[in-house]
């Protein structure tokens, strides 16, 4: 990873933090690429794909379940998406305790 965007002890720069709030609006798809390539713990916390999101939908969905496992740089992350307004309120699904995140994109 860029040392633009982590730093050594692999933390969201300011610039990376800043590069999440101001991504372009029409490219959810590389928005979510890049934070993940910031994410923590990915293999636990970061999974993606086609999914139903709960036992009472009809059809697979483009969903991304993340997960901060408390670690602070993805917390931060979090922050930094919630600012990007028109990003989170297109694609957030819901939170809940414990920093999980269900998110989708439309249109996938």
């Amino acid at each position: 990873m860029d040392k633009e965007w982590l730093d050594e002890d692999g933390y969201p720069t300011e610039a990376a933090l800043d590069r999440i709030t101001n991504w372009d609006y029409n490219d959810p798809k590389g928005w979510f690429k890049f934070i993940e390539s910031l994410w923590q713990l990915s293999p636990w916390g970061w999974k993606e794909g086609p999914f139903k999101y709960n036992e009472w939908d009809a059809s697979d969905r483009y969903l991304y379940r993340i997960s901060t496992a408390g670690w602070s740089g993805n917390e931060d992350i979090i922050r930094a998406m919630q600012k990007h307004h028109i990003l989170w309120d297109d694609a957030w699904l819901e939170s809940r305790r414990g920093g999980h995140y269900i998110f989708e994109l439309k249109n996938e």
